[in-house]
């Protein structure tokens, strides 16, 4: 079962996606541990999350938060 959104692949696109849904401040089905491209590493406990050392923008779709593989980024502060 698909939920329409599995199309999306770049980062930008699922931040849109999420937002435009109202669906930004879900939580992912699994916190995903995230390494950053700045060598950070954090938890992702929102569907959009920034990352706290360098404001990367992380984002995925709320059916596909299951699958770290999903989760794609979106660029600095990324709104």
């Amino acid at each position: 079962m698909s939920c329409g959104c599995s199309q999306l692949k770049d980062g930008k696109a699922i931040v849109d996606h999420v937002k435009s849904k109202g669906k930004e401040k879900n939580k992912p089905r699994i916190a995903h541990q995230i390494a950053c491209e700045c060598g950070e590493m954090f938890t992702m406990e929102t569907v959009i999350t920034n990352c706290p050392s360098c404001g990367m923008t992380y984002g995925v779709t709320p059916c596909s938060s299951g699958d770290i593989n999903k989760v794609k980024a979106a660029g600095v502060l990324y709104a």
